[in-house]
């Protein structure tokens, strides 16, 4: 047996990323996880050019953020970070009504347009009631796979919290949610717009 050649294959495994990877291990936490639905705000505009008489417009700004807290270790080689807590805001903070020109403030066709719209608010908000568990789960189920980050200087620690920030949002089962969000916004406001027969907006101009 080559000797040297040994003990020089041993000393790359010994001093690799995986082997300080292992090291960090230990330090994996079970992630805590806090959710927080957004306050939601309304505003109502008449922009100046003509829309649709008998019809609104809503727009609904989601929000979607992880805060991660982190934990650092120091161990021989290096620091280990891990993710330790993540607070979550997911759900919807504004949502835009936008009415036609012609439908004067504190009318009749003004007010029918504004409670069809209205309807399609309670929509949203009924989707992220509705899944608030299955959000937290999956949240959670992201944060648990998540391995701690082994770096060697102190300057790279940011750079693995953006990593391990970066793992959890791109992980299958948050993304998944995500897409039943946004398949529920559709089926929802679909159903709103079918039932809606016009007969209170008719109402104001007979």
């Amino acid at each position: 047996m080559d000797l040297k050649k040994y003990f020089c294959s041993f000393f790359i495994l010994l001093f690799s990323p995986a082997f300080a990877y292992d090291d960090c291990l230990p330090y994996k936490f079970t992630p805590k996880v806090v959710l927080d639905i957004p306050v939601w705000t309304k505003e109502v505009v008449q922009p100046l050019r003509f829309m649709d008489l008998f019809h609104g417009n809503v727009s609904a700004t989601m929000v979607d953020n992880y805060d991660i807290v982190a934990d650092i270790t120091n161990i021989e080689d290096g620091y280990c970070v891990s993710l330790k807590s993540i607070y979550a805001t997911v759900g919807y903070s504004n949502f835009l009504v936008q009415i036609d020109i012609r439908n004067k403030p504190e009318t009749c066709s003004y007010n029918a347009v504004l409670a069809h719209e209205d309807e399609h608010i309670r929509a949203y908000l009924s989707v992220i009631d509705d899944y608030k568990k299955e959000l937290q789960d999956s949240i959670y189920s992201a944060a648990d796979s998540i391995t701690p980050i082994f770096v060697r200087s102190r300057d790279d620690i940011d750079a693995a919290i953006n990593e391990l920030n970066a793992e959890l949002q791109a992980h299958p089962d948050l993304i998944l949610v995500k897409q039943k969000i946004k398949a529920a916004e559709e089926i929802r406001n679909k159903r709103i717009d079918q039932n809606n027969t016009g007969e209170s907006l008719r109402k104001c101009f007979e």
